[in-house]
């Protein structure tokens, strides 16, 4: 049997590669090109800016956070002009303080202008991803509850925002339905309690015979009743969704007494003012679907130097 790559286990170069394809990152910055420059192009640097002249800029943070999208500036400028270099001064990643200087970029001035603002926007957003997903694995340092994200992102940028979680230090959930089997409430809903755990076994017993194999078999419990069915049944992690710590913590002790391999998954109702108490309660992983939905833009100017 085969198993989907474990995008957790790849190296950031190597998870691009991996989570974005090639042909859908080329389409994304032509419409982004053709959105900002229509039919007519940049008609305030024509009017203003010689052809010939030939310019330099710096990409500066303007305020504290982790990088994450300069891995898209080179693409980005050789779709406006093949002679616009980047130099990068940082990598993805890394931590930025206020007023770091993350590339240069050099060449025709009308073209650095003209990708000035996709650029921005790329690296604003992301970084901003990758920021906050710091500041939540800051927040449980000391627990081993991995911070993790979910599919809750803008339909068609999933693999650069679990790019962005990951350089944030996060860990990537499922990629998509493809890849691992997560049985949420309406999936079962209509399963009476009693034939729970059978259904569900059934169920993980027939997705391991499937090829490619998933990289994990997931189910969710809303209660600790359903809990403890669901610890009679052969699957990898138990999302416990919307349960106070009091309630986690049980649910923990109730796994490590049945003697279960699962691991343990919070999720709902997950912030920076929560999250610490929920990784206290002994929980493996939190998803965090802010992470990626609500994610505030890290800011970052472009200042020219020469």
């Amino acid at each position: 049997m085969t198993t989907p790559v474990d995008p957790n286990t790849l190296c950031l170069d190597d998870l691009f590669t991996h989570l974005v394809d090639a042909d859908w990152l080329a389409a994304l910055i032509n419409q982004a090109h053709r959105e900002d420059m229509g039919i007519s192009g940049d008609v305030t640097s024509d009017m203003t800016i010689s052809a010939t002249t030939r310019g330099a800029a710096a990409m500066r943070t303007r305020a504290d956070g982790r990088l994450a999208g300069a891995i898209l500036l080179d693409r980005i400028a050789r779709r406006y002009d093949p002679e616009l270099r980047v130099d990068l001064h940082c990598c993805d990643g890394e931590l930025l303080g206020s007023g770091d200087t993350v590339a240069t970029i050099t060449g025709p001035l009308r073209s650095l202008l003209a990708a000035e603002r996709v650029m921005l926007n790329m690296v604003c957003h992301l970084s901003g991803i990758a920021t906050l997903t710091t500041q939540y694995v800051n927040a449980v340092a000391g627990t081993h509850a991995a911070i993790m994200d979910t599919r809750k992102t803008i339909p068609g940028y999933r693999g650069l925002a679990k790019y962005a979680v990951r350089c944030g230090r996060g860990v990537c959930h499922r990629i998509g339905l493809y890849d691992a089997v997560l049985m949420k409430d309406n999936h079962i809903a209509h399963v009476h309690e009693e034939d729970l755990s059978t259904r569900i076994n059934a169920a993980a017993s027939e997705a391991r015979r499937r090829e490619p194999k998933p990289t994990f078999i997931e189910v969710e419990v809303d209660s600790l009743k359903q809990l403890q069915e669901v610890l009679k049944c052969d699957v990898d992690v138990v999302l416990l969704d919307n349960m106070l710590p009091g309630e986690l913590r049980e649910a923990v002790a109730m796994r490590d007494a049945a003697g279960h391999r699962a691991k343990m998954e919070a999720s709902g109702s997950v912030s920076l003012n929560t999250v610490r108490a929920i990784a206290e309660s002994g929980v493996d992983r939190i998803s965090v679907g802010a992470l990626t939905h609500s994610a505030p833009a890290l800011d970052f100017g472009l200042d020219m130097t020469d």
